[in-house]
């Protein structure tokens, strides 16, 4: 059974209009895009699409225009207020709110408040609004079950803002995509190409990984700045080429970048903080292997696993941070089971258990490690006891399960 995904290529940035363009350029009938925002109870705006062309490559390019100046300042729950009282389907109105409570929690963030005494400037106006529920409803409409995106341009420069002149990227944006740690590639231009709008749609509803997928069908959208390339966004939409393990009953499969190299001339001192340093970075795991070299010297083999848009990032580091000369880059394909973490009751209290799947079925579950050591601590307990206890209980959580 296949799925239905878009993979976003970000090389000139994301903004809510250039995602809504890259859709209706991939297929998302404009039509459908309009009467589903006329559900909105809002009003002072007009959809303007138009072919666009930029130095060969043909796309779409929409604009909100208003039609009335003043906007109302607004909080969450005035949107999530307006998007209730529409009549849009339940989905819609839940990856909207996701978006927006994205952007309200780096606002919060960022200006050391609540979420509900966040006040949206920009990100609360009218073209705001039709941005962010347009992509919900261009997600739902052309049955996008998954978005993927890549590394994002980072520029330098100013951006305009409702509090003044703000560093680019604009620290609400930053913010929205530190939580998800997007991963960056530096860029040549100056100003703002990814904005808090196109960033909390990626941080809501996107993963920052490159997909296995036939492509049917591809979609330009293109923002209002002119730069020395295209500055359009690229959706690839079409079906994924790995099979669906929850309804299959199979191991997922996803593709990863192992990297790997030889030490021979660095202590356990400054090998033990590396580890650390590369985990912070973004590898998704990394291991330390005892070898033996050339002239019998012995060494350390150092791997580590992490996802292809940050390989050569990784890669990088290595160098950088080791005495090694070079590195080894290797595309692998890997078949993993799901994890989920259910919260158990235990004659001890409370604590977290990682539950194991193929596709539904419930194959493992191990108790987390820190939550027994934090109870053989609190009840002056042996550790071994604590989780051998909670490991018989999980058990019992598989058996039901089955």
């Amino acid at each position: 059974m296949t799925q239905k995904i878009a993979y976003l290529d970000c090389f000139s940035g994301i903004s809510g209009d250039m995602f809504l363009g890259a859709l209706l350029d991939a297929g998302l009938p404009f039509t459908t895009l309009k009467e589903a925002l006329a559900a909105l109870p809002v009003q002072g705006y007009q959809l303007t699409l138009e072919k666009y062309e930029d130095k060969g490559i043909r796309g779409s390019r929409l604009k909100v225009d208003m039609t009335e100046e003043a906007q109302p300042t607004r909080h969450l729950s005035d949107i999530v207020a307006l998007l209730e009282a529409s009549t849009l389907p339940a989905s819609v109105r839940e990856k909207a709110q996701a978006i927006f409570r994205c952007l309200a929690q780096a606002e919060a963030t960022v200006h050391d408040t609540s979420i509900d005494e966040v006040h949206f400037h920009e990100v609360g106006a009218v073209d705001a609004i039709v941005d962010i529920t347009g992509a919900a409803i261009g997600i739902e409409a052309l049955g996008i079950e998954q978005l993927y995106a890549s590394a994002l341009p980072l520029t330098s420069g100013y951006v305009q803002a409702a509090h003044g002149v703000l560093p680019v990227p604009a620290p609400a944006t930053l913010e929205i995509l530190r939580r998800v740690k997007a991963p960056w590639k530096p860029c040549p231009a100056e100003g703002e190409l990814v904005t808090p709008t196109g960033a909390a749609i990626l941080a809501a509803l996107a993963r920052f990984e490159t997909p296995r997928l036939t492509i049917e069908s591809v979609g330009y959208g293109y923002g209002q700045k002119r730069l020395a390339w295209p500055n359009c966004l690229r959706l690839c939409l079409g079906q994924s080429l790995e099979a669906s393990a929850t309804t299959s009953g199979q191991a997922e499969t996803d593709w990863v970048t192992v990297i790997e190299t030889h030490i021979d001339n660095m202590s356990g001192e400054l090998l033990g903080p590396l580890m650390d340093r590369l985990m912070a970075a973004g590898a998704l795991d990394a291991s330390y292997t005892p070898i033996q070299m050339k002239k019998n010297r012995p060494a350390t083999l150092v791997t580590l696993i992490c996802t292809p848009e940050d390989g050569e990032r990784l890669a990088m580091l290595l160098l950088s941070e080791t005495s090694t000369l070079g590195v080894r880059i290797q595309e692998k394909k890997r078949l993993k089971a799901r994890r989920a973490m259910h919260q158990l009751e235990t004659p001890l209290g409370t604590l977290a258990v990682k539950v194991k799947l193929l596709g539904e079925r419930v194959i493992g579950a191990v108790p987390e490690y820190e939550d027994c050591l934090h109870i053989a601590k609190e009840r002056d307990l042996p550790l071994v006891d604590v989780y051998e206890l909670a490991l018989r209980t999980a058990k019992e959580l598989i058996i039901e399960s089955r």
